[in-house]
C-alpha cells in the first residue's frame, strides 16, 4: 500500500466554523448539495458544501463498455469487471451522501429558531419521517457495500486469471526468441549479471527463522480504542499466539494463548473482573499470566508466559524479546495540528519485510496504483529520494511526501496534497494540507503480517463528525492495499522459489535498501546499527 493512500479523496477546504448569528438551510441542484446562508442581514448567500467535494464523482453509466458479439474476450471482460467496480464505488457515495444530507435536514428541523414558526406536532411529523427515510438509507448503505464487496473478489479473481496466461504466453515468447537466437541475448544477459559497480542484495529462499534479536524492540500490537475491558485480541507475534486484555486496573496484559490445563485457546473464553476465564474448565489468569482460579479441583500454583505490555499515545505496545526492555517507548503520534481520522487494523497473507519494502517504494505509484489515488499519474523521467547520509528517513523528488522508516516495523509519511488525485509542489511545505500516515507491520509469522493504519489530516476536522465515514476510510485504504497485494504476494511466491527480490536495485530504491540493510545487522547482532544516527 503506497504512502499516498487515501490522499485521492483528501482535499476539502471546510471552514470549521460560522457566524453565531447566522444558520444555514439547504438545496440541491443539479446533484450538487449547496449552502443557503442566511446572515444577520438576512441576505442569501449560495455556496457548495464543503464537504461534498469527496463525492463529486461522475456518474459512471455512461461509460458503460460497448461489447459487440455474444462472446467477450479477456480484456473486453476484465473492461466490465472494472466498470462493475466503479459504479458500485459511485453507488455507494451516492448513498452515504444521501445520509448525510437525511441528516443535516435533522439538524434544521431542530434548528432552534425554526420553533419561530413550526408547531411541536409539525416538527415532531417531519422528525418521525426523517428516521424512516434514514432507516431506508442505512439499508442501502449495507447492500452497496456487499455489491462493492462482492465486485472487488471477481475482478481481483479475473485479474489473476488474465495475468497467469499473460506470464505464460510472455515465458513462451521468450523461449522462442532465445532458441532461434542464442548468442547476443545470452551475452546481454550476462553483461547485466555480471556488472561489478551495481550493488545487489540477496533475499531470496524461504524466510528463515526470525532472529532473537529481531524480538529485542518495543512493538505496536493494537489500538487503543479496540481493546474494551471486557473483550480480548488475539495476536501472533514471530509465530507465537497471545492474547491481549486488561486487568482490574484497566492496564493491558499480554499472555501465552495456551490454556496451561489442555491446551485451549483463551481467546475463546471471555473476561471476568480483570481475567481471562479458558472456555473449557473455566481456569483463569490474570495479566500476569498466573492462573487464580481453578473450579472444581484445588489451586494449583500455574503461570502462563507473558511479556512486558504498555499502554502509550493509543497503542498497545509488547516487547517480545529476551532482553530487558528499553525504558521508553517511541512516540508514534501524528505532528501537531493534525487530528486522527481512521485507525484500520488487517491481518495479510505476506511476510512483513516483503510489506515494509513496498511501503518504502513510491516509485510504483504510476503504474501499480492505477485505479486509486494514482490514477492520472504522469510518469517522471526520475524519481529519487533524498535523504542524510546516515539516515532511515527524506522525501521525494517529485513527490510532496516526506517518509521515514521508524525501527523495528513502522513506516511514518507526510502528504501534501490540494486537489483529489493531485499531488503539487516539490516539498510538503508548499503545501497547504497534509495526509498523515503510520503504517505498523507487525511480524505475524513468516508468511503473515498483521498491519495498523492510523491516518490523520491538518485539516477538514468536520469529516470525524460524519457518520459511517470509517467505513469510507477502510474502503479506500482496502481499494489500494488490494493493488499492491496481488504483486508482493506474487513476489512471496517467487522468493521461496528461489528469486532474489533484490537483485538489481535502482536510485529510488534507497530507503528500501536501507531498511534491508538494517535488518540484516539486527538479525546478524551486530553491536553498531547502521544509520542509527
Amino acid at each position: 500500500m503506497s504512502s499516498a493512500a487515501i490522499a485521492t479523496a483528501l482535499c476539502l477546504p471546510f471552514s470549521s466554523s460560522h457566524s453565531a448569528k447566522s444558520y444555514s438551510k439547504k438545496y440541491v441542484r443539479g446533484g450538487f448539495g449547496v449552502f443557503a446562508m442566511y446572515g444577520e442581514e438576512g441576505a442569501l448567500v449560495d455556496k457548495k458544501s464543503p464537504w461534498l467535494t469527496i463525492f463529486n464523482v461522475e456518474d459512471p453509466r455512461s461509460k458503460v463498455p460497448q461489447c459487440k458479439g455474444k462472446f467477450l474476450d479477456v480484456n473486453t471482460a476484465l473492461e466490465v469487471a472494472r466498470y462493475d467496480i466503479q459504479y458500485c464505488d459511485w453507488k455507494a457515495r451516492q448513498d452515504v451522501l444521501t445520509i448525510m444530507l437525511l441528516h443535516e435536514k435533522v439538524v434544521e428541523v431542530l434548528n432552534p429558531l425554526a420553533r419561530d414558526y413550526k408547531s411541536i406536532g409539525t416538527m415532531k411529523k417531519e422528525l418521525a419521517d426523517l428516521q424512516g427515510e434514514l432507516t431506508q438509507a442505512h439499508k442501502q448503505v449495507h447492500i452497496s457495500e456487499a455489491r462493492v464487496s462482492a465486485a472487488l473478489d471477481k475482478l481481483a479473481h479475473m485479474e489473476a486469471l488474465v495475468n497467469d496466461k499473460l506470464l505464460q504466453d510472455q515465458n513462451t515468447a521468450e523461449t522462442d526468441c532465445l532458441s532461434s537466437s542464442t548468442s547476443m541475448p545470452i551475452r546481454s544477459l550476462d553483461t547485466v549479471k555480471s556488472n561489478p559497480s551495481r550493488r545487489n542484495l540477496n533475499v531470496s529462499g524461504p524466510v528463515q527463522h526470525y532472529s532473537d534479536h529481531l524480538k529485542n524492540f518495543w512493538y505496536p500490537v493494537a489500538f487503543s480504542s479496540d481493546l474494551k475491558d471486557d473483550t480480548m485480541i488475539p495476536i501472533d507475534c514471530f509465530e507465537e499466539p497471545w492474547v491481549i486484555f486488561r486487568g482490574k486496573d484497566g492496564k493491558p496484559g499480554c499472555v501465552q494463548n495456551t490454556c496451561a490445563h489442555r491446551a485451549c485457546p483463551l481467546h475463546l473464553g471471555s473476561v471476568n473482573d480483570g481475567r481471562i476465564q479458558c472456555p473449557y474448565h473455566g481456569w483463569e489468569y490474570t495479566t500476569d499470566g498466573k492462573c487464580e482460579k481453578m473450579p472444581s479441583t484445588r489451586l494449583l500454583n500455574v503461570k502462563l508466559k507473558a511479556l512486558p505490555c504498555f499502554e502509550q499515545e493509543g497503542m498497545i505496545w509488547i516487547w517480545p524479546g529476551d532482553d530487558p526492555p528499553e525504558a521508553t517507548l517511541p512516540s508514534l503520534l501524528p505532528p501537531p495540528g493534525f487530528q486522527i481520522h481512521a485507525e484500520i487494523v488487517m491481518e495479510l497473507p505476506v511476510e512483513h519485510g516483503l510489506l515494509l519494502d513496498n511501503l518504502l517504494d513510491l516509485a510504483h505509484a504510476p503504474f501499480t496504483h492505477t485505479s486509486t489515488f494514482a490514477k492520472g499519474w504522469s510518469v517522471p523521467s526520475l524519481v529519487k529520494f533524498l535523504t542524510p547520509e546516515s539516515g532511515l528517513q527524506g522525501y521525494w523528488d517529485p513527490y510532496p511526501i516526506d517518509m521515514e522508516f521508524r525501527p523495528p516495523c513502522m513506516v511514518l509519511s507526510t502528504i501534501g496534497i490540494s486537489k483529489p488525485g493531485k499531488l503539487e509542489g516539490q516539498s510538503t511545505k508548499q503545501c497547504s494540507t497534509h495526509l498523515h500516515q503510520l503504517h505498523v507491520c507487525l511480524p505475524s509469522s513468516r508468511q503473515k503480517t498483521r498491519l495498523l493504519y492510523r491516518m490523520s489530516l491538518d485539516f477538514a476536522p468536520l469529516l470525524k463528525h460524519i457518520p459511517f465515514m470509517q467505513y469510507l476510510w477502510r474502503h479506500f485504504a482496502e481499494q489500494v492495499l488490494n493493488e499492491d497485494l496481488r504483486l508482493v504476494i506474487g513476489q512471496q511466491d517467487r522468493m521461496i522459489n528461489g528469486a532474489n527480490i533484490w537483485n538489481l536495485p535502482v536510485a529510488y530504491d534507497k530507503l528500501g535498501v536501507r531498511y534491508r540493510i538494517w535488518r540484516d545487522a539486527v538479525e546478524r547482532g551486530a553491536k553498531q546499527l547502521p544509520f542509527s544516527e
